[in-house]
């Protein structure tokens, strides 16, 4: 074996021994794979194609054993360390440049209690992994929108899809959780068992420990539901967006409806001309009652003269993954985010002055309805303290030729700067890039500090800090 370094927490470099290799691999179940290995390439590599990094070695974990002797050969070392669940983040959170990574993608499971109305979820299941196991017992939980999203990052994140405004974040359908800290000690957390550790974990990243387990609440949904699209010409989006934005403040909450600016992809249900052109596109979805579904609906047809529609009953799960061809991994992705309380005509003209400068075909800027129940939970009841937020807008740079690199980022930084002054200040520590840690502690608001002593207290020496990283409280603030 070609000798090996390591980055440890210091910054340095360090000579990783051939043997101390040798019997880390023989401690796991799983594989552990060095830079030699003809698996290392693509276990390196995540959803978003700009992140090009070269951890030392990957642990492929197959157990909570496996993650203990992970966790105690990083912490031993002072080894830079990261944790992949499903390799989702933009920031590419999962991989440690130089380091270890603990990849828990191998532990997929999901098991339904229906009489419970629980569910009982590994750390390395995507949220199609979810949908299917729920789905089969007509019930559900709020996820995200994309099905490869791995749920524990979507989770410690805060969450939010269709379902949120109805059922609230992910995050707060979170009832236990298992962890293993960066001691290496297990806990099962809840509201009742260190409710403390339990809180951070409900929107406070990755930043206290391993998680290995999620038990989540569910909820009758579907298993069809009323969801789809409706396009407009972009000619038409002053007067569509406004509208919109007034059917907002009082649809039901078992209504959410999208906003996407970009161009139209080639779907079936849009005349060939509209292929390829600027549009409005309204994606919606309502897990209510049906009988109700087509009046609450409704109004979204009549915002303007739409050029293609296609609405009506469909799957629940068949719609989670219905835009993940447009989000399909490999491309390069960079994003820039916002909380609105509200848009002003102001706000909504300086997204269509944005959208009509799209670098390019794939790029757009989304703004997403919440409210609703996840609006109604104290910003102090879990560490997701965006409880203001009524809409999420991410501009959405997506490209493929990296010479293309600095064009698309300068494009989506510049909308983030001009939509700015319309912003809360806070964020979504989901949609964050790598380059926004300046940004981590206002999107924590009034949870910020609270968070930073149980850093303290469950990893004082910031292990997990390969993350939007919170760091420890000093010790005379934490006590």
């Amino acid at each position: 074996m070609t000798a090996l370094t390591y980055r440890t927490l210091d910054g340095d470099q360090a000579a990783l021994p051939a043997e101390a290799v040798d019997d880390f691999a023989a401690s796991l179940r799983g594989r552990l794979i060095t830079p030699a290995d003809e698996d290392y390439p693509p276990l390196r590599h995540v959803w978003n194609g700009m992140v090009d990094r070269h951890p030392a070695l990957i642990a492929c974990c197959q157990g909570n054993q496996d993650i203990v002797q992970a966790i105690d050969f990083a912490s031993t070392r002072r080894m830079w360390l990261s944790v992949r669940g499903g390799g989702h983040h933009i920031a590419g959170n999962a991989i440690a440049e130089g380091g270890l990574v603990i990849d828990l993608s191998a532990m997929r499971s999901v098991h339904v209690d229906p009489r419970q109305g629980t569910a009982r979820v590994a750390p390395g299941a995507l949220l199609g992994d979810v949908d299917a196991e729920t789905q089969a017992f007509g019930l559900a939980t709020p996820l995200g929108v994309n099905s490869t999203t791995g749920v524990a990052g979507l989770t410690l994140g805060g969450g939010f899809g269709w379902l949120t405004r109805k059922f609230g974040m992910t995050a707060d359908n979170l009832l236990s959780a298992d962890v293993i800290t960066a001691d290496g000690q297990r806990h099962r957390v809840s509201a009742e068992d260190e409710p403390e550790l339990f809180w951070a974990l409900r929107g406070g990243g990755g930043n206290f420990g391993v998680v290995t387990s999620f038990e989540f609440r569910l909820h009758p949904v579907g298993p069809e539901v009323h969801a789809g699209l409706v396009v407009y010409p972009f000619d038409q989006a002053r007067q569509v967006l406004q509208a919109w934005r007034d059917f907002t403040h009082q649809a039901p909450d078992e209504l959410s409806v999208w906003a996407i600016l970009r161009d139209a992809p080639p779907l079936p249900f849009l005349p060939e001309a509209v292929h390829g052109q600027r549009v409005v596109v309204f994606a919606l979805m309502h897990c209510g009652d049906p009988a109700h579904a087509e009046r609450d609906v409704a109004p979204v047809l009549a915002f303007g003269e739409p050029v293609g529609q296609m609405l009506g009953t469909q799957p629940y799960a068949g719609f989670q993954a219905a835009f993940d061809p447009l989000l399909a991994p490999g491309a390069r992705n960079y994003w820039k985010s916002h909380d609105f309380q509200d848009l002003s005509d102001a706000a909504l003209e300086e997204a269509i002055t944005a959208a009509e400068m799209l670098p390019g075909t794939e790029c757009e800027i989304f703004l997403a309805q919440l409210g609703g129940a996840m609006s109604r939970v104290d910003p102090t009841a879990t560490a997701y303290a965006g409880r203001n937020a009524h809409y999420v807008m991410n501009v959405h740079a997506r490209w493929q030729d990296a010479a293309e690199d600095d064009r698309c980022r300068d494009w989506a930084r510049d909308v983030f700067r001009a939509l700015a002054p319309f912003a809360t200040g806070g964020g979504y520590v989901n949609f964050l890039t790598e380059d926004e840690g300046d940004r981590i502690a206002s999107a924590y608001g009034v949870n910020y500090e609270r968070l930073q002593a149980v850093k303290r207290r469950y990893d004082p020496d910031n292990l997990f800090r390969v993350n939007l990283n919170i760091p420890p409280a000093a010790a005379e603030d934490a006590a």
